[in-house]
C-alpha cells in the first residue's frame, strides 16, 4: 500500500518553535502523529550545540582540528582532557536540551488548547546519541574514558523532560547518525565502537524511555555542509541495525526513519527491506521528500513509492506493511525560504499516493509499548 503518514525528524529552519508548530499544522494537516519544535536557535546545527558545552567544561580543552575521511567533514573541531585531568573529575554542565524543550512544550500546550495543533498529536523531542558528540568532538584517545559520564548527563537531561511533560503528550527520538558514519567507515572509531557495542548502546537508550512514551530512531547519513558522510549504497546497513536492535531492546521501538537519497531509484537500494524484521505496531518512514525537488529526475518519487511498496507489501509473513514519508535529515539546513515548499511537499506526496477509501489507514499506532514484542517478519 502507498504511504499514509508523515514524520518530522526534528530540525526546521524557521524563526522559532511557535512558527514551526503553526506552519507544520497548517501545511500538513493529515498523517502527523508527532510534532517537533524545530530545534531552532542554538540547537539549529545539531551537535554543534553540545560542542559549545564541551568548550566550557572544566577539565576539557580545545585540541587541534581533525580531518575525517568523509567528503566535506574536514577540520572538525576537537577537545581533549587537559593535562593532569582525570575522566572521573569531569562534571558536565547543564546540557541544555531539557530547558529548551520545556519552554517549547508550553507553546505546544497553548497551541493545542487553541486547536492549532490537532488533539492527539504528541510533542516530539529529539536527542543525539551520547556517542555522537563523544565521537565527533573528543580526540580518539579520550573518547572511551569520557563516554559513560556524558551518557549519564544526557540521560539525566532527558529524565528532566520525562518528569515534567505528561507521558501521553510526549514522544522521544534518538538521532542515530555518527553510528552510521562509523559503521560505513566514514568516521574513525575506537575498539569499543564496533557493531555489537553500538547496538547495545542504542538498546540502552531506547530502554531508558518509559514504555508509555513512544521512542523512535532517526537513521541518518548526515547533512553537514549538505553532504552525506558517505552515500549509502543500499538500505542494508540500516536494516541490519534495526534487526539487531529489535532483538536486543527490552521495549518496542515505536518508529524508524530511514535514509533514502533523493536521486535513488535503483531497485537494489531497497531489496534489503525483504529481510527487515518488523515488530507489529512499529511505524516505518522513508525519506522520499526531496530537499531539492527541482533537481530531482522527474518520476523519481513515483518510482521510489513503487519500489518500497513492492518490498513491503510482499514482506514475508506480514501481508503488507503500512509506511510513511519524511525528509532525510530534518530541515534545519534548508534555506528558510525553502521550508514552506518542503512542508507542502509532505502534504502533496501523501495526497498523490493516497490509498483508495477501502484501503485507507495510517502507520499503526504506537501506544501499546508495554506489550511483548510480536514479530511480523523474520529475515
Amino acid at each position: 500500500m502507498p504511504p499514509t503518514g508523515v514524520h518530522f525528524n526534528g530540525g526546521v529552519n524557521l524563526a522559532d518553535a511557535e512558527t514551526v508548530f503553526r506552519e507544520i499544522s497548517a501545511r500538513v494537516p493529515n498523517g502527523v502523529r508527532r510534532i517537533p519544535d524545530g530545534e531552532t536557535g542554538d540547537r539549529a546545527n545539531w551537535i554543534f550545540f553540545q560542542l559549545q558545552k564541551f568548550w566550557h567544561t572544566p577539565g576539557l580543552e580545545q585540541a587541534a582540528p581533525q580531518d575525517l575521511d568523509a567528503p566535506g567533514y574536514e577540520q572538525m573541531p576537537k577537545v581533549r582532557l587537559t593535562d593532569g585531568a582525570s575522566p572521573d573529575s569531569i562534571t558536565w554542565p547543564n546540557l541544555g536540551y531539557a530547558e529548551a524543550y520545556l519552554a517549547s512544550y508550553q507553546i505546544y500546550r497553548r497551541l493545542q488548547g487553541e486547536g492549532v495543533i490537532p488533539a492527539g498529536v504528541r510533542f516530539q523531542v529529539e536527542y543525539p546519541t551520547p556517542l555522537a558528540s563523544i565521537n565527533a568532538w573528543v580526540v580518539d584517545e579520550d573518547q572511551d574514558a569520557l563516554e559513560a559520564s556524558y551518557e549519564e548527563a544526557l540521560l539525566a537531561d532527558l529524565d528532566r523532560v520525562l518528569s515534567q511533560i505528561p507521558h501521553d503528550q510526549l514522544a522521544v527520538q534518538w538521532d542515530v547518525a555518527v553510528e552510521f558514519g562509523i559503521l560505513e567507515s566514514g568516521f574513525g572509531a575506537t575498539s569499543q565502537q564496533t557493531f555489537d557495542p553500538i547496538v547495545e548502546r542504542l538498546a540502552r537508550l531506547v530502554d531508558h524511555v518509559p514504555a508509555d512514551v513512544p521512542a523512535g530512531l532517526h537513521l541518518c547519513y548526515g547533512d553537514y555542509k549538505h553532504r552525506h558522510f558517505k552515500e549509502p549504497a543500499s538500505l542494508e546497513t540500516q536494516v541490519r541495525v534495526v534487526n539487531a536492535l529489535n532483538a536486543k531492546a527490552r521495549r518496542q521501538v515505536s518508529w524508524f526513519a530511514f535514509t533514502v537519497p533523493q536521486y535513488q531509484r535503483d531497485a537494489s537500494y531497497f531489496t534489503a527491506l525483504h529481510g527487515l524484521r518488523v515488530i507489529r505496531g512499529t511505524e516505518l518512514y522513508f525519506a522520499l521528500v526531496p530537499y531539492h525537488p527541482d533537481e530531482q529526475e522527474p518520476g523519481t518519487t513515483a518510482e521510489q513509492v513503487r519500489l518500497l511498496d513492492e518490498q513491503l507489501i510482499n514482506h514475508p509473513g506480514n501481508g503488507g506493511i503500512q509506511w510513511g514519508i519524511c525528509t532525510e535529515c530534518g530541515m534545519a539546513r534548508a534555506e528558510r525560504e525553502e521550508v514552506p515548499r518542503l512542508l507542502d511537499l509532505h502534504r502533496e506526496i501523501l495526497a498523490t499516493y493516497a490509498p483508495r477509501p477501502e484501503a485507507e489507514g495510517s502507520p499503526a499506532p504506537s501506544g501499546a509499548h508495554a506489550r511483548p514484542k510480536e514479530r511480523a517478519g523474520v529475515a
